[in-house]
């Protein structure tokens, strides 16, 4: 059991062994490629999985089986999707901005691999381990704001300009409760390193200590990846596909493969802040990482195709009404908290 927890750690020092001197330049850059390398399976893996399984989500909640035709069971569903993209013409409008049309999609499709960059799968696993991992995070999952304004305004299209738009105000309004949502944790372990974080968990995660920076997260969360029941950023009946009105073939699937991407991020990011990462008995650790990441992601999608659309004036209330006031709340409750303890500890 401790080879298996310690595979991927195995592997490394088996790489740098390769070289003459295993701390050169050379070898560090021979493991920074690889781990980016790892980062893009995960990605490109994790978006062909959960389109699946979030085809046989939908087909649960209403009592249908979902794809079934291609392979066993409909596996081959998502490979048989991604081929047909791969052959439709890629169209760009004539009155389109090029530049920022064509960057657009490469940027959001890119932000999910810098984010789950920092993100440790297990002890000592994590590609890039940085000590302001999770402001880091955040800062570089803000960027897709921009590209999604971008996507809509190069587009010469107005319903993509409006989809642009309600991504702008509903991503930077969701952005402050999922930040002040973290600064609890934060707070209990006085550090913004991951790896310390998930360490700090080690006899209670903190969904104990923080249950209501958790609902606020998880409902932050799925606002600022434009899931249902907070898609108003596409909303097809109001603004036929919003900033991906005017995107065909792969472009479009890149944008597609992002939005999974960034599903997996927040899942990732739930995981190892609340839910003690890859801490957990019997198994390897980065097994039970990725249970907890594919539990939350479960949740989102049982949520999209359980509650309906929102109306934005409702969207905006939430956020800046309720979420906000909560979670400012969660931070003053942590601070005293924090207090008493010393308090009674004598710290």
């Amino acid at each position: 059991m401790q080879t298996l927890n310690n595979l991927f750690l195995i592997i490394a020092h088996f790489i740098r062994s390769l070289f003459a001197d295993p701390q050169s330049v050379w070898a560090n850059l021979t493991m920074d490629v690889i781990n980016f390398i790892i980062v893009v399976v995960i990605i490109v893996l994790a978006a062909l999985i959960l389109i699946l399984l979030e085809r046989k989500v939908a087909g649960w909640t209403s009592m249908r089986t979902g794809p079934n035709r291609l392979g066993p069971r409909g596996w081959f569903q998502t490979i048989a999707d991604a081929l047909k993209l791969m052959g439709k013409e890629d169209v760009t409008p004539a009155g389109a901005d090029k530049i920022l049309f064509k960057i657009a999609p490469m940027i959001v499709f890119s932000l999910p691999m810098l984010t789950l960059a920092v993100i440790p799968y297990g002890n000592q696993m994590a590609p890039i381990n940085l000590d302001l991992g999770i402001f880091y995070f955040l800062a570089i999952s803000a960027i897709s704001t921009l590209a999604f304004l971008m996507a809509g305004w190069s587009s010469n299209n107005k319903y993509s300009l409006l989809g642009g738009m309600r991504a702008v105000a509903q991503m930077i309004s969701y952005e402050i409760p999922l930040l002040f949502s973290l600064l609890g944790v934060i707070m209990i372990t006085q550090s913004f390193n991951l790896g310390d974080i998930v360490k700090a968990q080690h006899t209670v995660p903190f969904i104990v200590l923080q249950p209501l920076a958790f609902v606020i997260y998880i409902i932050a969360g799925i606002a600022e990846v434009n899931r249902a029941p907070f898609d108003l950023v596409e909303a097809d009946q109001e603004v036929v596909a919003g900033p991906f009105t005017e995107y065909t073939g792969l472009r479009w699937g890149l944008f597609f493969l992002g939005e999974y991407g960034n599903m997996t991020a927040v899942s990732a990011l739930a995981a190892t802040v609340f839910l003690g990462g890859w801490q957990g008995p019997f198994l390897p650790g980065w097994i039970w990482f990725w249970t907890k990441v594919g539990v939350i992601i479960f949740f989102m999608m049982w949520v999209r195709w359980t509650f309906p659309r929102i109306r934005v004036d409702h969207l905006m209330h939430l956020a800046w009404k309720v979420l906000l006031p909560l979670s400012i709340l969660n931070i003053f409750l942590t601070g005293l908290g924090i207090f008493i303890y010393r308090l009674v500890m004598g710290g």
